[in-house]
């Protein structure tokens, strides 16, 4: 009579396969929670109408009210060689063009050469005193340095061009993205035909969508 053989498992492959499903599994799910989270929570692209400025009065403003117009962003200054020609462009231009789908929005600035030394609202008074501006002008910012205003520094990021004096000018689509800038000494003339094109395709848009 032969002896019985009984064979049995091995008793560590069990535990190991078990603890191998289980580690597979988790990094499964880990790898689909990742691709869900890029699909549907992409982090919102920064646009010019995405931040809060504050108004002369140092109460905060969302740009967003500005959204679905194009603006003329430009820093202004009350004691320079081109306050007089600029706010008179500007001003101009806000009249020609404004308020339904163009608006400029004024942003003192006294880091060139100092001109523009007074507070917000002595600034704002200045503009509309003299100049009878009706477009907004906002807090006094910093628009060079660490303590540069965020929406101003996405200006200057945007278009690769910082202002090296007043009256830089930089025009914003409806969206938010920067489409060109001006220096200064830059005519009216040379503005016009570009804020009047955005304005035909906000136009055209707006048909469209009726």
């Amino acid at each position: 009579m032969e002896p019985l053989t009984t064979t049995y498992p091995l008793k560590s492959s069990v535990p190991k396969a078990k603890v191998f499903v289980v580690f597979l599994s988790m990094a499964l799910c880990t790898t689909i929670l990742c691709l869900l989270q890029l699909r549907f929570f992409k982090p919102k692209t920064k646009d010019f109408y995405s931040f809060e400025v504050r108004d002369s009065r140092g109460r905060s403003i969302s740009l967003e009210k500005y959204r679905g117009k194009a603006t003329l962003v430009v820093n202004v200054a009350s004691y320079c060689q081109h306050t007089d020609k600029n706010y008179i462009a500007l001003q101009e231009l806000h009249r020609e063009f404004g308020p339904s789908h163009f608006t400029v929005l004024a942003f003192p600035c006294n880091q060139f050469g100092e001109s523009e030394p007074s507070s917000s609202q002595e600034i704002e008074s200045f503009a509309k005193g003299n100049y009878g501006v009706t477009f907004p002008v906002f807090h006094k910012i910093k628009i060079l340095g660490s303590e540069a205003e965020p929406a101003f520094k996405f200006l200057i990021d945007s278009s690769k061009k910082e202002p090296r004096w007043n009256f830089w000018k930089y025009l914003v689509s409806p969206e938010g993205k920067v489409v060109k800038f001006w220096r200064p000494e830059e005519p009216i003339e040379s503005i016009k035909p570009e804020v009047a094109s955005l304005i035909r395709q906000i136009i055209v848009k707006k048909r469209e969508d009726l």
